[in-house]
């Protein structure tokens, strides 16, 4: 453990990357580098990434989310990919098939930063579930709305909260580990109660 990490409590994050063509080998992903690059600036814990790449099909993305959290035991897991409206596009359905609850506040913010940018961010259906101890949220597909979508957008007008500023505490909340944030990436938000 680097000493930039030490003191932290170790997290386990699953990443999945979900495209037919990607896991076919017909492109290269770009969606699990671009989360771990996020991801490695914004914490300051230790983390040992559980990366997937699998195709749009609904029982084997249920499946993997359930095995990332079940068995490979992951507080945290990320999709990226096939929450538009095509046909192939079954990632909520197949995220909400294994949740025990919904945490729609998620959804609805990714899709009010999209829309500072596309009309089109209205077709997104992105969702976030919470199952057992680990949160799973569906991010858009692009790197660029990767980081737009998790840090937010501070320096707009008005400015636009990310997602993961709610994660930390969210993951606090349902008996997960403590995640520290680096503030110039990610300040994470939590009641005064609430912090150590």
């Amino acid at each position: 453990m680097s000493d930039t990490h030490a003191g932290f409590e170790p997290v386990r994050i699953g990443l999945v990357s979900i495209s037919d063509r990607a896991s076919s080998g017909i492109y290269e992903d770009k969606g699990i580098p671009a989360l771990q690059a996020w991801l490695g600036r914004a914490l300051r814990n230790p983390v040992q990434w559980e990366p997937r790449l699998i195709p749009d099909e609904q029982a084997q993305i249920s499946a993997t989310l359930v095995e990332l959290v079940d068995q490979a035991g992951c507080n945290l897991v990320l999709t990226t990919g096939g929450t538009g409206p095509a046909p192939r596009d079954v990632t909520p359905e197949a995220t909400l098939a294994v949740a025990d609850r919904e945490m729609p506040g998620f959804g609805e913010q990714m899709r009010a930063i999209g829309l500072r940018f596309v009309p089109t961010a209205i077709l997104s259906r992105q969702v976030a579930v919470i199952r057992g101890k680990a949160l799973i949220i569906n991010l858009p597909g692009q790197p660029k709305s990767i980081a737009e979508t998790l840090e937010g957008l501070p320096h707009a007008s008005p400015p636009a909260g990310g997602i993961f500023a709610a994660v930390p505490y969210c993951i606090d909340l349902i008996g997960g580990p403590y995640l520290e944030t680096d503030p110039a990436v990610c300040d994470a938000f939590r009641p005064k109660s609430a912090r150590r």
